[in-house]
């Protein structure tokens, strides 16, 4: 939806910008939202300015990298669908893929050995993504196997070596 009033440099500095969030779930009354929003724009101080920030977007543009751990069966199955559905899979699907993005699936061994789930690493992968992959232990269910999420001083490797692959880090 286009906002009604363009950016004005001009503006009085003193009037108070309000920012409001509008969550919207999947009910039919979402049909609503674009007269809600028409409405609210014309509420006095509203923000009004195309450019201001995106979350998702701006996460994006200050990360270096990105990781992602411990990455959970069903995150994993909504980024290897394209879903972005919440915060974080909104930034991992906006993630600018010349930075590097790694991940730590994490999950019980029934799901970790699941068929599913190597074809969605995989996919992940594709995309160009690192696996810092799950170890086997006994797991909190009293399971044991594969599915644990890497030991943190893996991880923490991990990320100084691509750190230092891609420039941004200078191992002691």
């Amino acid at each position: 939806m286009e906002p009604r009033a363009t950016c004005s440099a001009a503006a009085p500095l003193v009037e108070r910008q309000f920012r409001v969030l509008v969550g919207v779930t999947g009910s039919v009354a979402a049909l609503k939202l674009p007269l809600l929003v028409s409405r609210l724009l014309d509420i006095p101080g509203m923000w009004k300015c195309r450019s201001d920030p995106v979350l998702h977007i701006d996460l994006r543009r200050w990360a270096d990298l990105m990781l992602v751990s411990p990455l959970d069966a069903n995150t994993l199955g909504k980024v290897a669908s394209g879903i972005c559905d919440n915060l974080l899979t909104c930034v991992i699907r906006a993630w600018d893929r010349s930075k590097p993005l790694l991940f730590c699936p994490a999950m019980n061994t029934a799901m970790w050995e699941h068929p599913i789930t190597e074809q969605q690493v995989g996919q992940l992968k594709a995309f160009g993504y690192v696996e810092i992959p799950c170890v086997a232990k006994k797991l909190v269910c009293g399971d044991q196997g594969l599915g644990a999420m890497a030991e943190v001083g893996t991880i923490v490797d991990k990320v100084k070596e691509v750190l230092s692959q891609h420039g941004a880090f200078q191992q002691n």
